[in-house]
């Protein structure tokens, strides 16, 4: 009788692991296609990023012998001037001497455009377009596939269940009676599909942590789970800034349009307001405010090096100096700060450093620039091995389907079948709650595709066999 009730246990783990592989299946069928879309564009835009830089701060001059540079007013007049009717909204300063200011204008059609001034002569050396390059192109597909929010939400969803893919992948990994010598070794004289099983599983399964990084991070960036749901929990409080006059605005309105400017911290935080005599007094030490005054308070309280320095916006607006990893504007993401000064009187408002940001804000300050492989030349050559490792587990994937799919099979999908009598189909429930609980549109496909099988699928013939 024991033997027997062992027997029972064992095909009820069998029809379990065939089930895993079926969600495996079709969780893989849904993604691929998004998956390396994204490893392709997140490999052109971190060596374009490398090469060429994404505002102009590879462009190089020659020093001068006495190294004496125009005022940054006059430079930004300049730059003011070569486009009739536009405002300079930001200053992207020179990381070295040999390099370059570049000003951000934006027009009145609302485009903007990048203009980069010689500081020795007060020479435009080049301006263009800004989101028009190939960093951008890449940059759009990868974040909303050229289609906007609708994109940004298929995204979203394709992280989802590129994490059920992983967590999927590693249970039909896991050894059960064999050791796990054996199954973290590839095997090359496998030949056919057992050969591309192997190599498939055994490299998924050193991958898989990376990958989830990269799927958890750039979930940050989504329109739902990041920003109504994480974001919106973990944003720096601007009741920190005890007295400070407060504007209606955020952080987030200098981003400038689709350019993600602002960490991602402080996006959802109020910006303060000029107009008062409120502040840490003397910063400008009796200069005039302007561009040049607010450089040098910038090199005073410790910024060095390429950072953004935001103009006022409207009657209320302030000078917002900004050095954040995320932007390439420096290597260390512990030295990311913010400061606000009033356009008035020259007072430093706010101050907001890493050591501010909450818990999810600091894991952000970190991700999203290793995310980016802008941490050292290492990240970018690992990311690049993560990026590589992920399209050939989407290639061997589908190699795998072509070579199980029987000759016969014509244009169905010749999916794992699915076992009857099904155990553990509560614990598959309580495994779909949870995930519409914490990834929402997740929850919401899942429940779809169910009502959408139930109602449409296995009642159409023709439906019900293109799907098995």
């Amino acid at each position: 009788m024991r033997l027997k009730k062992e027997k029972v246990v064992e095909n009820k783990k069998d029809i379990f692991y065939k089930a895993v592989w079926r969600w495996h299946f079709y969780a893989g069928i849904f993604v691929i296609p998004f998956i390396l879309i994204l490893a392709i564009t997140g490999i052109m835009m971190m060596y374009i990023g490398f090469f060429d830089g994404r505002d102009g701060e590879k462009i190089t001059v020659p020093v001068l012998k006495d190294n004496t540079t125009i005022s940054l007013q006059k430079q930004s007049e300049v730059a003011k001037s070569s486009i009739k009717g536009s405002n300079i909204v930001e200053l992207i300063t020179a990381p070295s001497e040999d390099r370059v200011n570049v000003f951000r204008l934006k027009l009145k059609n609302g485009s903007q455009t990048m203009v980069a001034i010689n500081p020795y002569t007060g020479n435009i050396i080049e301006n263009w377009q800004r989101r028009q390059g190939w960093y951008d192109l890449a940059d759009e597909i990868h974040s909303d596939l050229l289609i906007g929010k609708p994109g940004d939400r298929i995204l979203e969803i394709v992280a989802g269940f590129g994490i059920m893919l992983i967590i999927t992948g590693l249970y039909l990994w896991w050894p059960r009676n064999r050791k796990f010598s054996k199954v973290l070794a590839f095997d090359f004289s496998l030949k056919g599909r057992e050969f591309f099983k192997n190599f498939h599983v055994t490299l998924g399964v050193y991958v898989s942590l990376f990958f989830f990084l990269f799927l958890l991070s750039g979930m940050s960036w989504t329109g739902v789970w990041g920003a109504k749901i994480v974001q919106a929990w973990s944003t720096f409080p601007a009741e920190k800034w005890d007295k400070i006059p407060l504007s209606n605005k955020t952080h987030a309105s200098l981003n400038h349009g689709p350019s993600e400017g602002m960490p991602w911290a402080i996006e959802h935080t109020k910006l303060p307001a000029s107009g008062s005599n409120m502040g840490e007094a003397g910063t400008l030490k009796g200069e005039k405010v302007n561009i040049d005054s607010i450089k040098n308070l910038a090199s005073r309280i410790g910024f060095d090096g390429r950072y953004r320095i935001s103009f006022p916006k409207g009657e209320t607006g302030v000078w917002t100096i900004n050095q954040d990893t995320m932007n390439s504007d420096a290597k260390n993401p512990f030295e990311d700060k913010t400061v606000h000064v009033d356009r008035y009187t020259g007072k430093v408002l706010a101050k907001v450093t890493f050591d501010d940001y909450s818990l999810a804000g600091k894991t952000m300050a970190l991700g999203i620039p290793i995310h980016m492989g802008l941490v050292t030349i290492w990240n970018l050559l690992i990311n690049t091995l993560i990026c590589l490792c992920v399209i050939v587990l989407c290639i061997t994937g589908i190699v795998m389907w072509w070579k199980r799919r029987p000759s016969s099979a014509g244009f169905t999908l010749s999916a794992p079948p699915m076992p009857k009598n099904l155990p553990h189909w509560k614990n598959a429930i309580l495994i779909m709650l949870i995930l519409s609980l914490v990834f929402p549109l997740v929850g919401i496909t899942l429940i779809s595709v169910l009502i959408l099988d139930i109602l449409v699928l296995s009642k159409i013939p023709v439906l019900k066999k293109l799907f098995n």
